[in-house]
């Protein structure tokens, strides 16, 4: 029997995406369930068979373990040649001449055993233990040095080393260090100081020369070989035999935060803010007074000018609980959570209905899915959670409040009716929030139904099925005759275990509220997802705002549990008030539950007066040029497939070097609540092309700050964007929606049509521009050219009343037909 590649991966003891490369290495394509044949099973034989090189010394492993943390190690590309005199647990050593320090002791033999290599005039000490710890690390020191700037690069490695030794604290040392390393430092104090008065060969008095930047000799290496007159940090010359000038008092140590502004940064130098945005220049680095600096690049340019610096210990936010890293020793399996998508009256419910062999949908109210907000099944002995809120609406604003809870994403297509727009919006929910999709063709008893239509529509939006070459799992079903279920839950299996989802169950709870409600009867009660941890009764939770204690728990079948663990759904009792979907439930104990809870109500009750800020087209050059925004997400809507393409295409064609543009989504029709929704949690732009946002989703475009641009010329949008990009954006006007009315009845006349009105919304006004909006698309944009009361001619029409209004130019007026009365304000510069 063929064997797929997940299997195959587990016999030779490595994960599917290494036999994935390997086989793509010798041009084969592959997926996790792809069957491996005779030859690939060669190629892996003679890939994964052959002995495995020798593992780096226990010792170099000794600091990494045991942190509970992943440890990035990455090494950088070696800008700099190795300098001598530099000293494991030191970033950055200036060699500057120093006084008074002589007198101290001699250099000692390194410890481990390393010699240093001579090369033609002078040595040059390469450090080659950086996994070692501080101890091995103290006296691996001497030589002699060819004056110039110690290597940075070993440093930073050597740094991050450090910051594992102490703890996972973040500070960095630069210059001199502590006890650790004097021996190893005084060594070659004394032939740094005759190496440095040789530094410059053009200026026979150069004792005072302070040696060319690192960031200099960086980026302009040679360059600057042949400069006669090295220019002094200090800001002046040593002149011939004259005396140097008295020195300011610089500070020799400073902290930092993780950024900073660039005139608050040479303020604690002491320094010119001109002398800093040179160094910054000469780096590579184009920054102005008020631009931010990281604490990476605040921490070179203070190495330039001889200062050691530190990071400040970050505040801590008296909202938050301490977050708990798990040890990988301590990870066990634990089911998958899946999401079930797709559009209306494609049979999301029905399937999930089947999966759960209990029939719900015909005893819900108006069909909507009801009870705890998750269920649990069964299959093959392992256990699979589903959640029970169908569409992407619950989860994307899960997501937009920082919960991500679903692992896989069920995609619940129709055999006879294809690819919808609500289809097309959950695999861009789903694609944006990076996690992974299974096809369900549904309803494949019926006489209409064409699953190959469904899979060739699905190839344009990056669904390819592994049948075709592809990687995405697409399992034909009938919910209704429960055709198709064993195989696509054993496709979700297959897909969670390759995916190795993992939490640790010996810990305090953490998890996530479902849905929450407020029961007559029972008080507040909150539907809770637990994602790490075990749950039990009578412990001290704080939801977001709210916090208790877990008076009773109760399954989705009713059934009263005493612990929930990883993955299981629970219905819980004992909260002070009732919190929202998103918010995340951490175990505490009371004081600290209490005292976070008051501190996250004022939080809110303040950011209640503040609208979180989201990015828009008038303050996004601000953002690139503070290091806010390296990607512009957008949302385009428009009247006709043809134009949502033809504006996608152009919109990406714009080049930028500072920002790349992103289309989040793009669909036909008018701009909905779900668009606005999926705007929020990705901090996107919306672009309408010939299309209206309806009420609710112009109401929750202002609840939730999100910035709509409509446009009748694809041009205007494109250019728009590219002035924005680039700081060109000149908003002069901006549009004030006035009032709405609706077309009851259309009267015709040998001169005009009159469309009897009734106006809905705010005021329509004779002067007014206007829109005439029919299925939420714009027809027509123009000027009413009459506006009537009965008999009488009249300049206003309030809300309440009907009217009849002729438009300027236009006759194709219908019944049912929206007219949108606007005005365009000047908006004053800031």
């Amino acid at each position: 029997m063929t064997k797929r590649v997940y299997e195959v991966a587990k016999e030779y003891g490595v994960s599917a995406k290494n036999v994935i490369k390997v086989l793509g290495d010798h041009n084969i394509k592959a997926g996790n369930f792809t069957g491996i044949d005779d030859s690939m099973r060669a190629i892996l034989d003679k890939s994964f068979k052959e002995p495995k090189k020798a593992e780096k010394p226990a010792e170099q492993k000794k600091g990494m373990e045991g942190t509970g943390r992943k440890v990035n190690d990455n090494n950088r590309a070696k800008q700099a040649k190795p300098q001598e005199g530099q000293k494991q647990g030191n970033s950055h050593k200036q060699n500057r001449p120093e006084q008074g320090n002589n007198a101290k002791k001699q250099a000692q033999p390194a410890r481990n055993g390393n010699k240093n290599q001579q090369s033609g005039s002078s040595g040059q000490n390469h450090q080659n233990n950086r996994g070692q710890d501080n101890k091995k690390n103290a006296g691996q020191q001497n030589a002699k040095s060819s004056g110039s700037q110690n290597n940075r690069q070993n440093g930073n490695q050597q740094n991050k080393q450090n910051q594992q030794n102490n703890g996972g604290k973040r500070t960095k040392f630069f210059g001199r260090s502590s006890q650790n390393g004097d021996e190893g430092q005084n060594a070659g104090r004394s032939d740094n100081k005759k190496n440095k008065r040789n530094q410059n060969n053009n200026n026979p008095n150069g004792k005072n020369n302070r040696p060319h930047t690192l960031l200099s000799n960086v980026l302009n290496k040679g360059k600057n070989k042949n400069n006669k007159n090295n220019k002094k940090q200090g800001g002046h010359h040593d002149m011939g035999g004259g005396e140097p000038a008295k020195k300011k008092n610089y500070p020799t140590s400073i902290e930092l935060p993780e950024t900073i502004i660039v005139k608050d940064f040479a303020e604690k130098l002491g320094r010119e803010v001109g002398e800093v945005i040179k160094k910054l220049l000469m780096g590579g680095i184009m920054a102005t007074i008020n631009q931010e600096i990281d604490f990476e690049t605040a921490s070179l340019i203070a190495d330039e000018f001889g200062v050691t610096v530190t990071q400040e210990a970050p505040p801590e936010d008296p909202t938050e609980i301490e977050e708990i890293i798990d040890a990988p020793e301590t990870l066990k399996v634990r089911p998958p959570v899946v999401t079930i998508m797709g559009h209306v009256d494609h049979g999301k419910t029905s399937l999930l209905d089947a999966i759960r062999q209990t029939n719900v949908t015909s005893h819900e109210a108006g069909g909507i899915t009801q009870h705890i907000g998750a269920y649990q099944v069964r299959y093959n002995g392992k256990k699979i959670t589903f959640m029970d809120t169908p569409g992407h609406e619950a989860f994307t604003a899960m997501r937009a409040r920082g919960a991500q809870v679903t692992d896989i994403a069920v995609l619940v297509v129709a055999a006879d009716d294809g690819v919808m727009p609500q289809t097309v919006e959950s695999i861009n929910h789903a694609k944006s929030a990076g996690v992974p999709i299974i096809v369900a063709i549904n309803k494949i008893d019926k006489e209409s139904a064409n699953p190959e239509h469904v899979m060739q529509q699905l190839t344009e939006y990056g669904l390819i099925s592994e049948e075709w070459g592809g990687d995405t799992i697409m399992v034909p079903v009938s919910a209704h005759k429960k055709i198709g279920l064993d195989d696509l839950l054993e496709n979700i299996l297959v897909l969670a275990e390759v995916s190795e989802l993992k939490a640790n169950p010996n810990r305090p709870a953490q998890g996530v509220v479902i849905e929450a409600k407020l029961d007559k009867g029972r008080g507040p009660v909150a539907s809770v997802l637990i994602q790490k941890g075990t749950l039990h009764v009578g412990d001290t939770i704080i939801v977001g705002p709210c916090f208790g204690k877990v008076r009773a728990m109760n399954n989705e079948r009713g059934e009263r549990v005493k612990k929930a663990e990883p993955s299981i759904p629970v219905e819980i009792l004992g909260l002070n008030d009732v919190p929202e979907a998103g918010d995340i439930l951490d175990v505490t104990d009371e004081k600290t539950a209490r005292s976070v809870a008051e501190k996250r109500m004022e939080k809110k009750r303040s950011s209640a007066l503040h609208v979180n800020a989201k990015v828009t087209l008038d303050d996004l050059f601000n953002q690139i040029q503070q290091g806010e925004l390296k990607e512009l997400p957008l949302i385009i809507k428009g009247d006709v497939q043809g134009s949502v393409e033809a504006l996608s295409q152009s919109l990406l064609n714009i080049k930028s070097d500072e920002v790349r543009i992103a289309i989040v989504h793009a669909g036909v029709g008018a701009i909905s609540e779900s668009d606005i929704m999926l705007a929020s949690a990705s901090n996107a732009i919306i672009i309408g092309f010939n299309v209206r946002p309806d009420a609710a989703a112009r109401k929750a475009a202002e609840h939730d700050n999100v910035d709509m641009r409509m446009y009748r010329v694809i041009y205007d949008a494109i250019n728009d964007v590219e002035a924005a990009i680039k700081g060109m954006l000149e908003k002069k006007y901006e549009e004030h929606i006035i009032g709405r009315a609706e077309v009851r009845k259309v009267i015709t006349t040998p001169k005009v049509i009159v469309g009897g009105s009734y106006v809905k919304e705010g005021k329509i006004t004779n002067n007014a521009k206007i829109r005439l909006i029919r299925n939420g698309i714009v027809i027509h944009d123009g000027e009413i050219d009459g506006l009537r009361r009965f008999k009488d001619d009249v300049k206003e029409v309030a809300s309440g009343y009907e009217c009849g209004i002729t438009l300027e130019k236009y006759r194709d007026i219908k019944e049912g037909d929206e007219i949108e009365a606007y005005e365009m304000v000047e908006v004053a510069p800031e």
